[in-house]
């Protein structure tokens, strides 16, 4: 054999190394990044949790508040009383839970209140759809007013511009007045 022909399997076998080489190293680049980004992803996906955690926990305190100031307002004992109470209790109690804990951890606490308080659960799951409507109601885009302030809510010909020129109108012969 020649020198070249000795040669030539050793450059194709250093050729395939070092795409071998790159090869490996490319799929470790990737993965790396890979790992970086999902880090990131989850790192905000935790932060945007527990903003919206924190945001919830805020409602329900609130949702409490309320509910206590009402069964304030009602008489001494009464099954009202007691109920709101209660309901304001198991809620201030969900909130501060809801502030203390990871979101698994709330998670499982909401069930443990649910089952040892199903009314309470349900009555309060009630109110926070109230206040979520209404929030969502009042956070909702507004029907665009009319150029004219005073003409609001009327409809028809009343509700044209004062200042523009009325139509004519036809008498009985086709003639205009």
């Amino acid at each position: 054999m020649t020198n070249t022909d000795q040669q030539k399997p050793t450059a194709h076998q250093d050729t395939t190394s070092r795409a071998k080489s790159a090869a490996s190293s490319a799929s470790e680049e990737v993965k790396e990044r890979a790992q970086d980004v999902a880090g990131k992803v989850s790192h905000e996906a935790t932060r945007q949790a527990d903003k919206a955690k924190g945001a919830l926990a805020g409602e329900v305190k609130d949702v409490a508040s309320a509910l206590r100031t009402a069964a304030d307002e009602m008489r001494d004992g009464s099954p009202q009383e007691r109920t709101f109470s209660q309901i304001a209790d198991g809620l201030a109690d969900a909130s501060e839970a809801m502030r203390n804990k990871d979101l698994g951890e709330v998670v499982g606490t909401l069930n443990d209140f649910a089952r040892r308080n199903p009314l309470a659960f349900l009555g309060g799951a009630a109110l926070l759809g109230f206040a979520a409507t209404r929030f969502a109601k009042a956070s909702g885009s507004r029907p665009s007013q009319p150029a004219n302030p005073s003409l609001a809510g009327m409809s028809g010909p009343a509700a044209a511009d004062p200042l523009q020129s009325p139509a004519p109108v036809t008498t009985a012969k086709g003639t205009s007045a």
